[in-house]
């Protein structure tokens, strides 16, 4: 089964070669990898060349990072998309294998894993885990849905329910989680084990700000898809979430 793995960058000369690399160095035999550029001038595309692995090269510009991902979505063509941001890598070579194994065997629709948060100068020493686990339907309108660089979805389910929305920042991926799910019921499944280390420093990780828009932008999203929310119940997953967060020596 084809996995088509879509990564977004803008400006990312410094990580984008080891995304790139860590996909080339799956074990598994059919991967389609997109790569989606938003207009990069710092050498991001010198660096892209250099890879032979890669299926496609979109260039920019675009008009945001949902953007770019609908658009690597539009050209792939196996049935299985996965998201893997410039400056992620997947946690081992047999990660794709694995889920589209579970996938096939089991006819889903979604499978998803954890996300171990890492120094961005040194990707060797892990700060956090995040564990996906605790995701479950009813618990969208607390803000909880699984880590998006370890969702792997079936393509047909953007054919059914659209595409992401490009005029979210941060959370265009909650919102086509509780899309799916408020319309539908996906065959899901989640693997209990890492499957992408993430440099810490991105937009879903930089601060106070980028808390604000993000919890903004998850009220909306319930609400345009008729979950019922508010703040307080979206601000109740913090101390939880560090019940979710493994932290090794931060």
């Amino acid at each position: 089964m084809r996995v088509s793995i879509v990564t977004a960058c803008y400006n990312r000369a410094a990580t984008i070669g080891d995304a790139i690399a860590s996909v080339a160095a799956q074990s598994h035999g059919d991967i389609e990898h997109i790569v989606v550029d938003g207009g990069s001038t710092d050498g991001t595309l010198d660096v892209v060349a250099r890879h032979r692995s890669i299926a496609k090269l979109i260039p920019g510009p675009d008009k945001g990072i949902y953007d770019a991902l609908n658009k690597g979505v539009a050209a792939s063509s196996g049935p299985v998309v996965a998201f893997l941001h410039s400056d992620d890598f997947y946690a081992d070579r047999d990660v794709v294998r694995t889920v589209a194994e579970q996938m096939e065997e089991s006819d889903l629709d979604l499978l998803y894993g954890d996300v171990a948060y890492v120094r961005p100068d040194n990707v060797g020493r892990v700060v956090r885990v995040f564990s996906s686990g605790r995701f479950r339907p009813d618990r969208i309108a607390w803000g909880w849905v699984p880590a998006h660089p370890a969702l792997f979805v079936k393509r047909e389910l953007f054919e059914r329910f659209g595409p992401f929305k490009p005029d979210y920042r941060i959370a265009g991926d909650f919102e086509f989680i509780a899309r799916v799910f408020s319309r539908s019921s996906p065959r899901y499944a989640y693997l209990p084990k890492v499957l992408v280390k993430m440099r810490t420093g991105g937009i879903s990780t930089a601060g106070w700000r980028s808390t604000v828009l993000g919890n903004r932008e998850i009220r909306r999203a319930c609400r345009e898809n008729g979950i019922r929310t508010n703040y307080l119940k979206i601000l109740t997953k913090y101390p939880a979430k560090l019940l979710g967060f493994v932290r090794r020596g931060a």
